[in-house]
């Protein structure tokens, strides 16, 4: 993910990740409202990491249609801030 702004619950944003397809890549592009960003455990072990579980960036959005998805974040992953969160400036 990268760096230059903290994403925040509430404001709207646009997610493009780099999906592998065969010898080549595709983009696939999800905007929607954050609901929530950080690390979350996943189910899968791990030697060596904090609870002996595999740690992963995920971001949790509210499409406008008002699905509810939850994206792993890599170092493909990008971030773009379409709008601020209800009572934040600019």
């Amino acid at each position: 993910m990268q760096a230059g702004f903290e994403v925040l619950p509430g404001q709207r944003v646009r997610v493009t990740q780099q999906v592998r397809w065969g010898a080549s890549s595709r983009n696939h592009v999800v905007e929607g409202r954050v609901q929530s960003v950080g690390q979350e455990r996943t189910g899968s072990w791990f030697a060596h990491s904090k609870d002996h579980k595999l740690w992963l960036d995920r971001i949790r959005l509210e499409k406008d249609d008002g699905e509810l998805i939850a994206l792993n974040l890599d170092q493909y992953s990008r971030i773009e801030l379409l709008e601020e969160a209800a009572g934040e400036s600019a």
